[in-house]
């Protein structure tokens, strides 16, 4: 699509000459004052406005504002034969992209068409993925009903907003590293950047370096000064995972820019007055850590100023089908295969297991079915034997609170039974009895594989 230009200037051999010059590789409009600009502006879109910046009646500093408030903002250039470095400077902060004098030379107009063109795009790109962001971590778009994430989600929906640190704790897999990625959308520090720390993950010195930057000559191999994480998420938020795996030296650190918003390198002398939100995150329990005397006191009542506790999967059965689906879904596309559907009994059967991996490991079941089977349906019998063998979370639930127990057979014992007396009932015909059993004959031939001795029938 040819780009569109708009040229207001009150000179008519100007404004007519630049139309002639550019309306081979641009779609040229013209006004000869800024009310025709105005009317032009409101009829249709354009890409760029190059404007005069003196002209009877309203000035081109006028045109600046009403193009940069419309919906589709355009590029703005500005030219006059009065240039100085005042009218730049006011042009420029209206939000003008650049400055010409009069005359204007042709080639140096079409260099900063080009650009202006260029950072139109740009800025685009970054507000469509500014606006992906906004969906991916919307509320909206984290998976479950349960009571227990509700509770969760109307937490971070109330401190998002603030400028407090959250710490986030929960068992490993519990999509920590997710709410604090909706924690940062739903701040008005949502335009900053998100920057992320797995702390176990790197040594203790290599932590600091990385953490808080490190200058030239700060230790053997520090060739050059290094910017660190904090620096990068200046006005926006940092999230530290695994916050318990810090050394002591590191936690001394934190403290500090926790007490005072200020940060030094390694080998440093400066300090570094910093805007950054902190939202940690831990698998631990820190205050069993700061008894043992592992973590500071100190330093954990600094982090947990709001504490947001993910329920582990176990606690969440409604959830489970809902995020069946979802990763199914999401795998079915990503390999391009028909979507893998899940029988009453599978999605039963996967509900009353326990995922100690909580949603990691149900992500990695998904991804498997959909990489094994592809497409088609699956039902309980087609499952893992750790998932039929799993006591339900109900029953668990049961047990723990002292309610008696139901089920006293095994699934498996279960299944064994029903599958005898399909084969019985079918007199050992093992197309009727997989009818009976309603599962494919496939699954009854592999059942029987698992279990020989109940292919022979009494």
């Amino acid at each position: 699509m040819v780009p569109s230009v708009l040229i207001v200037d009150d000179e008519k051999h100007t404004r007519e000459g630049l139309q002639q010059a550019l309306e081979d590789n641009y779609d040229v409009s013209v006004a000869a004052n800024a009310d025709e600009a105005f009317n032009l502006l409101d009829a249709q879109p354009f890409d760029v406005v190059v404007t005069d910046l003196r002209m009877p009646g309203k000035s081109g500093l006028k045109v600046i504002d009403k193009a940069l408030a419309l919906p589709q903002r355009p590029a703005v250039l500005m030219m006059t034969a009065y240039g100085n470095i005042e009218t730049a400077v006011e042009a420029m902060k209206r939000g003008a992209v650049d400055f010409l004098t009069k005359p204007v030379n042709i080639e140096r107009l079409e260099v900063l068409i080009q650009r202006a063109l260029r950072t139109k795009t740009l800025e685009v790109e970054v507000s469509q993925l500014h606006e992906r962001l906004d969906e991916k971590f919307n509320f909206a778009h984290i998976i479950g009903h349960s009571a227990k994430l509700q509770e969760v989600l109307a937490r971070v929906k109330l401190v998002a907003p603030s400028k407090a640190t959250i710490l986030v704790e929960g068992e490993s897999g519990t999509g920590k590293e997710l709410i604090a990625q909706a924690i940062h959308q739903a701040s008005p520090r949502n335009r900053g950047p998100l920057v992320a720390v797995h702390c176990a993950a790197l040594s203790e010195n290599l932590l600091e370096s990385e953490l808080f930057g490190h200058e030239r000559g700060a230790f053997t191999g520090a060739n050059e000064r290094r910017i660190g994480r904090f620096e990068s998420a200046d006005g926006g938020t940092l999230f530290l995972d695994e916050i318990g795996e810090i050394s002591a030296s590191t936690q001394v650190k934190l403290l500090r820019f926790l007490e005072n918003k200020t940060i030094e390198r390694v080998g440093g002398t400066k300090s570094i007055e910093l805007d950054v939100r902190l939202v940690a995150a831990t698998n631990r329990n820190l205050e069993q850590l700061v008894r043992e005397g592992k973590f500071r006191e100190d330093l954990f009542f600094r982090l947990n100023v709001v504490r947001i506790t993910m329920p582990p999967l176990r606690e969440r059965a409604d959830d489970v089908p809902l995020l069946l689906a979802h990763f199914l879904k999401l795998f079915s596309e990503e390999n391009k295969t028909p979507l893998l559907t899940l029988e009453p009994g599978a999605v039963r059967t996967l509900q009353a297991y326990a995922w100690p991996g909580n949603i990691r490991e149900l992500r990695n079941f998904c991804e498997n079915a959909v990489v094994l089977h592809r497409g088609g349906g699956l039902s309980e019998y087609d499952l893992d034997p750790k998932f039929r063998g799993g006591a339900p979370a109900a029953a668990g639930a049961a047990a723990s609170s002292g309610a008696p127990a139901a089920n006293p057979l095994s699934i498996e014992e279960n299944e064994k039974r029903v599958l005898r007396e399909a084969l019985i009932k079918s007199r050992g015909n093992r197309t009727q009895a997989a009818k009976l059993m309603g599962i494919s004959r496939r699954t009854l031939h592999r059942k029987i594989a698992q279990w020989p001795e109940l292919d022979v029938v009494d």
